[in-house]
């Protein structure tokens, strides 16, 4: 039976977008098993008149809060108002910001979204997510020369969700079922530049994947040899083979999370290079 969890509020406050901020927070709270983060994310805040109702609205659900302000009369208002409230209050960036100042010598523009900016490298990462959703399951196979990696594995393997991770760090990502028994399109025999990389998983983690697939299924459709253990086993096997046919990587994903086996694919491209 499991331990019953602690809630407790979690506010994150933030003049851009919140990404940086959510990360940061749901990074630190997992450390915490215990206890159960209830997330208020405000983004966007970048005057006073924003401002105010958050804080009220904090004042109604005390609990930590973290930030994200560069502007500093802003930042300077919401740690007076957490001292008034008793709340511990933390702006995430300014530790960094002072060791990056302290190190460049220089100061920092304190520009709000400037991780944002819409600039090569972003125009890049769009690119890539319209490749990858343009050659998601094995479509495109004609032109998968032009991928940086393309995924092979049965189904459910977290091919989709990995490869749209990767297409979001500017990777260009194919992904391709293998099927039991049925040949791998030819093109991906031919391919020289893109990393090709195996992802299995164990046949017990793959059946109950499955198994909630077709809970959620239409009536008609027929999951008794998608779900059966022996029968996975021997797709995996296919897949092992395959992998080591063509001497590409395999990475388990069984326990790993989608942002686990894509850090494991980006340190696995300049090894093979």
């Amino acid at each position: 039976m499991e331990n019953p969890k602690n809630y407790f509020h979690l506010h994150l406050i933030s003049d851009s977008t919140g990404e940086t901020l959510i990360a940061a927070g749901r990074a630190a709270a997992a450390q915490f098993q215990a206890s159960q983060a209830l997330e208020h994310v405000y983004p966007l805040i970048r005057n006073r008149k924003q401002l105010t109702p958050v804080l009220d609205a904090i004042d109604s659900a005390p609990g930590i809060v973290l930030y994200t302000i560069v502007d500093r009369e802003l930042s300077a208002i919401i740690d007076q108002r957490c001292r008034e409230m008793g709340l511990p209050c933390v702006s995430v960036l300014e530790p960094i910001l002072d060791v990056f100042q302290s190190y460049l010598g220089a100061t920092s523009r304190r520009r709000v979204g400037a991780q944002h900016v819409m600039d090569a490298e972003y125009f890049a990462r769009i690119e890539a997510l319209n490749f990858t959703m343009d050659h998601d399951d094995g479509q495109l196979p004609a032109d998968l020369e032009e991928a940086d990696v393309i995924l092979v594995g049965i189904s459910r393997t977290s091919k989709t969700p990995t490869s749209i991770y990767l297409a979001n760090r500017g990777i260009k990502t194919a992904n391709i079922p293998i099927v039991l028994d049925v040949p791998l399109p030819e093109r991906l025999s031919q391919v020289a530049r893109p990393l090709v990389v195996g992802l299995i998983a164990t046949t017990d983690r793959i059946a109950q994947i499955r198994h909630n697939r077709v809970l959620g299924a239409a009536k008609d459709f027929k999951g008794e040899d998608y779900t059966d253990r022996a029968q996975i086993a021997e797709e995996l096997k296919y897949a092992r083979m395959l992998c080591a046919r063509n001497n590409w990587p395999v990475i388990d994903v069984t326990r790993r999370s989608i942002e686990e086996t894509a850090a494991a694919i980006v340190a696995l491209r300049p090894k093979l290079r």
